[in-house]
């Protein structure tokens, strides 16, 4: 008699257990990226509003990254997969033309884009239709 009853027990959570996960069916929240749709509804008026407002730890100092103190502590900004500047430069980016914001970790923005970011990268993509985001995509 115990038996069975243990057995009406297991069966149904061993069920449960082998049901797939329901899926959402909305997009996964990211930390590390702030996307078109945040900045429009955050009324910022540069990068580096929208960045403050939304995500700040972007902006945050990461320590001391190497030994010989060459490196910057703070992400390095690149525009469309060009290197920009430091993360003052994110003030002159009109919030308009950005597409998506994105924080790569130091090790992530070794991998990507090379040594010299110990402090990371601060990766911004321009919406590619607006005439204003050409003059970012070309600067060096």
């Amino acid at each position: 008699m115990a038996r069975s009853h243990w057995l009406h027990v297991l069966v149904p959570v061993a069920m449960l257990a082998c049901v797939p996960a329901r899926s959402s069916t909305g997009p996964a929240y990211d930390s590390q990226l702030i996307t078109e749709d945040e900045i429009v509804r955050s009324h910022a008026s540069s990068a580096f509003d929208a960045i403050q407002k939304l995500r700040a730890n972007f902006l945050s100092n990461r320590g001391p990254t190497t030994i010989s103190a060459r490196s910057s502590p703070y992400p390095t900004v690149y525009v469309d997969e060009q290197i920009y500047g430091d993360i003052t430069i994110l003030r002159s980016i009109p919030a308009e033309i950005v597409s998506t914001i994105r924080l790569y970790r130091s090790w992530e923005a070794t991998t990507r884009y090379g040594t010299g970011n110990m402090g990371g990268v601060i990766a911004v993509t321009t919406r590619q239709g607006n005439d204003q985001s050409a003059a970012y995509r070309g600067r060096p």
